[in-house]
């Protein structure tokens, strides 16, 4: 999250965008910037090897494990958080489409003031924001945004496996709440080897996106590095 920090300081000064991939060892849950650390059960997941963070991006908690993480750094361009979603996302879906997985954005938005004070709504996957990848009604990836002035930082999750759906383990709630939580990720949600039908390659996974971003930015790569050539001019989004 440090990282990811440095690369929103580091634009400031040299106004290069950069999308960036990677993974997490250990495993870890993730908490929103407004997120309270009592949600989570710290001492059961540390028993269990999760290391706990909290994120810079908003958004809820999310238990980083069978998955890709993406997180894009560039200039607001004086769009809103849901037109900037919307580019992000998209550029998402058209690199997953590449793969063979049948997506679409979500058309409609939770009310997060009303769900921020529902217990079964701490895990992120429990409910969906408007243009998040989605796939027949089940999301497959949970992003959140922060702003600093006119850079934004976004990440996202890419579910590849279901690990996540374990996060209810570590739920400072009640049993029946934990049912229900269990119930809604099971409903809601669906990895990327659901949709395909198999396992896919990471680096194959990581070629798609490239192209997705690609594609919706009008841009070309060049080893890790792909000048923009439309909304950034002569600037470079930059894989890490």
């Amino acid at each position: 999250m440090k990282f990811d920090l440095s690369l929103a300081d580091e634009f400031r000064i040299t106004g290069i965008p950069m999308l960036r991939l990677y993974g997490w060892r250990p495993y870890c849950i993730s908490l929103g910037r407004n997120q309270n650390e009592s949600d989570i059960d710290v001492e059961h997941a540390r028993r269990d090897g999760i290391d706990i963070v909290k994120r810079p991006t908003g958004g809820k908690a999310v238990l980083h494990a069978e998955e890709l993480t993406y997180s894009v750094v560039m200039q607001t361009d004086g769009l809103s958080v849901r037109e900037t979603y919307n580019r992000i996302s998209s550029a998402l879906v058209v690199g997953l489409r590449k793969l063979g997985a049948e997506l679409d954005l979500s058309q409609s938005s939770a009310d997060f003031q009303k769900l921020f004070r529902d217990p079964r709504a701490i895990p992120c996957f429990s409910t969906s924001a408007v243009f998040e990848v989605e796939h027949k009604g089940k999301k497959l990836v949970g992003s959140a945004q922060h702003r600093f002035g006119h850079t934004l930082l976004q990440h996202g999750s890419i579910l590849t496996g279901g690990f996540h759906k374990r996060i209810v383990q570590y739920l400072n709630v009640d049993e029946a709440v934990r049912e229900k939580t269990t119930a809604d990720l099971e409903s809601h949600t669906v990895t990327l080897g659901e949709i395909l039908g198999f396992a896919a390659d990471r680096k194959d996974l990581v070629a798609a996106l490239k192209d997705g971003f690609s594609e919706t930015f009008g841009a070309v790569f060049s080893g890790t590095s792909f000048p923009v050539r439309n909304d950034f001019e002569a600037n470079t989004i930059r894989e890490n």
